[in-house]
């Protein structure tokens, strides 16, 4: 049911005092009162950047997953964290024979809480998907694996989120399996950013989203366009109607919305324009983080601005031209306005219909951004390039 918090403040002087709160947040953890080993979110998951982190293999099934790197290209799909990083693969050159089974563990979980899994799978090559990926529950004492998830369907070569609640009252293990059942169909499971929070999934997804965040799952957000008709942004969900241009999906879940331009109803130089509300100045840094797609022959240019209250001219940012990537690819920014200002996102037609571009995932956060962003190309990669790093 509905409910609300209230701070209450008296005052037992006729004085008065002062009463300071800050840093107040909702989450769907509880608090436990247990004496064994806490639970750490930051060690139980894992977007496989540096390392495995404390997830491992069982030597006996043989190497089984293998964790590798896209070199940056056009036409193979990278990560889902960035787009050029690394995760996890099964089923490869080096693996792939009938019955093959691998098996990936995590970190040991303490028991009797409450615990919501969420990770990004991809599926390339099966005739059918049905159980090539699942998920089980290993608890150790007993020697007790248990399923609670596996693949019915799922989009093609589509980065897609799966989140599972689960709960033992025993320590217990996350167990990711793979199976490649026969030699006509056994094709390549992709696996990144795997997290564990406490709670259930369905409290978190109830939780008003972060107020710097967008990813234009319900709306718009704060952003509004300059001038709406065809030749604009579009809110949409799964691939674009034009081929070989575009995304499959959306970069939040594989399933949801994003933002895109429709090159079939523009013209060569059109451009769209995607506006912020007037965002609140502040001193020192700030970092802008999202997720951009800009595939297809003729792909035009994206760029993000800078507007400060008062000013007429626009700051440039940054700015990709042609075809970068069949991947959603992370862009980071940091900028700095001690005046209330509004971001810009700019699209600009290309040559032909195959110019499709998205936005998706927009972050506003304070402070300088923790990473820096790599040179991207802007098109035009040598074959070489279309290759997986093991």
């Amino acid at each position: 049911y509905n409910f609300q918090v209230i701070f209450e403040v008296a005052f037992n002087s006729a004085k008065g005092g002062y009463v300071a709160l800050d840093d107040i947040s909702f989450s769907p953890v509880y608090c436990s009162n247990q004496t064994g080993t806490p639970f750490n979110p930051a060690k139980a998951g894992c977007n496989f950047e540096e390392d495995m982190c404390n997830f491992y293999q069982d030597h006996k099934d043989g190497p089984g997953w293998s964790r590798v790197k896209v070199k940056r290209n056009v036409y193979r799909a990278g990560d889902h964290t960035t787009g050029f990083g690394y995760y996890l693969l099964a089923n490869t050159k080096f693996t792939s024979q009938p019955g093959y089974i691998g098996r990936l563990y995590g970190p040991t979980l303490p028991g009797n809480l409450q615990f919501c899994l969420r990770f990004y799978y991809a599926l390339y090559g099966f005739f059918k998907m049905s159980g090539t990926l699942a998920v089980y529950i290993f608890e150790e004492n007993h020697v007790v694996q248990e399923k609670i998830w596996s693949v019915l369907d799922s989009p093609k070569g589509v980065w897609t989120q799966a989140e599972i609640s689960f709960k033992k009252p025993m320590p217990c293990k996350v167990v990711f399996v793979s199976w490649c059942k026969s030699f006509w169909d056994c094709g390549l499971v992709a696996l990144d950013d795997v997290s564990l929070s406490l709670g259930s999934c369905q409290a978190a997804d109830l939780l008003l989203p972060n107020p710097g965040e967008c990813t234009f799952e319900k709306d718009e957000c704060v952003f509004t366009q300059k001038k709406r008709g065809r030749g604009s942004w579009h809110r949409r969900r799964g691939p674009t109607p034009t081929s070989y241009t575009g995304p499959k999906g959306d970069h939040t879940t594989g399933v949801g919305y994003y933002m895109y331009i429709e090159a079939s109803n523009m013209v060569y130089g059109q451009r769209a324009y995607l506006v912020s509300r007037s965002l609140r100045g502040t001193s020192g840094k700030q970092c802008l983080t999202f997720f951009y797609h800009m595939y297809g022959a003729g792909t035009g240019l994206l760029s993000v601005y800078l507007k400060k209250e008062g000013d007429d001219e626009e700051i440039p940012l940054w700015r990709r031209t042609g075809e970068q990537s069949i991947s959603w690819l992370r862009g980071l920014i940091e900028y700095e306005s001690d005046r209330n200002y509004q971001i810009i996102f700019e699209a600009i037609r290309g040559v032909s219909l195959r110019s499709d571009t998205a936005i998706d995932d927009i972050l506003f956060q304070a402070g300088p951004c923790l990473e820096v962003e790599e040179i991207q190309f802007s098109s035009g990669y040598p074959d070489s390039l279309n290759e997986i790093e093991y």
